[in-house]
């Protein structure tokens, strides 16, 4: 029998298997075996998770490495030991496992997030890495110049946007390192912004009309589903990292309801109301996780009166 093991989300496990050969007299035994392997896992990743949390990130590595042992493909694992790691000033080992996922999902924002973080940590270009990983992938690149944008690296990310064309998205984060640029008062050569009215069916009104009426009515599973959706499509819109957030933070998730709610308040400009908002779910995140410190710290950024 071959099985593969697979974590969709930082803390929702899902698990298939596949080219599954056996006698069928044998498959009863056989899905009681693969039942038990999945609660150790799961108690494992889960409890990391936990460790993690509460700064004991000795224990985070050592409980992930037994999930690596489980499931030795699965990329989250991969991911999680190597923002573990970092945590742990590990940098070496954060940096592999970090490239390691991104090997394996070369499209996922966060893993390439996560080895920029770590890069950073170590004063270390990205073309320490360049022949390591899938560079020249498209949504890579697209991923690269939102990284670099969140880390004011404003330089680096036109240096992208320019490699990839005249497209909609180069032409949105343009203007917004433009926006940025305008508020530091520094004069770089940026193409102008130009402010056009929004189309009657602009289709980001339409999924924040959406997604507001779902999380007034508690739907947080399809509102997870939807927000995670229009972040897909519309990564500079700093509405849909709180609501993906907020959906996060309501379906037992709150680990990366901060990573995805943190990363929201890197493409707000002037929006106070907003920014009390995701302030408030990063508390509730930080408060279910054990961290009270830093829920406190949110919770004190919250303006009063809006």
């Amino acid at each position: 029998m071959k099985k593969k093991f697979f974590l969709w989300t930082i803390l929702s496990v899902f698990v298939s298997t596949h080219s599954i050969t056996i006698a069928q007299e044998e498959q009863e035994s056989a899905e009681v075996y693969l039942e038990e392997y999945t609660d150790e896992f799961q108690e494992n990743f889960f409890e990391a998770l936990k460790q993690k949390g509460i700064q004991n990130y000795d224990r985070a590595i050592d409980l992930l490495l037994k999930c690596k042992q489980l499931d030795p493909s699965n990329s989250v694992v991969d991911y999680e030991l190597a923002k573990a790691y970092s945590l742990d000033k590990q940098y070496v080992l954060a940096q592999e496992y970090a490239v390691k996922a991104l090997n394996a999902e070369p499209s996922d924002f966060w893993y390439l997030d996560n080895l920029l973080h770590v890069l950073e940590m170590q004063g270390s270009p990205l073309e320490a890495v360049k022949q390591d990983i899938p560079f020249t992938n498209q949504k890579l690149q697209q991923n690269l110049a939102l990284g670099y944008f969140k880390m004011r690296k404003y330089t680096d990310a036109l240096k992208i946007l320019d490699g990839m064309g005249s497209t909609k998205f180069a032409e949105e984060l343009t203007s917004k390192i433009n926006d940025s640029l305008q508020i530091k008062n520094e004069k770089k050569a940026v193409s102008p912004v130009v402010n056009k009215p929004k189309e009657a069916d602009d289709p980001t009104d339409q999924y924040r009309t959406q997604i507001e009426q779902l999380l007034s009515e508690s739907e947080f599973d399809q509102a997870l589903t939807v927000s995670k959706e229009a972040l897909d499509s519309y990564p500079l819109q700093p509405y849909f990292y709180y609501a993906y957030g907020t959906a996060l933070n309501n379906t037992a998730n709150a680990n990366k309801a901060i990573e995805v709610l943190e990363s929201g308040l890197d493409y707000l400009l002037d929006d106070d109301q907003l920014a009390n908002k995701i302030y408030s779910e990063l508390s509730k995140a930080y408060t279910s996780i054990g961290n009270t410190s830093k829920a406190n710290e949110y919770l004190n950024k919250i303006k009063p009166g809006l």
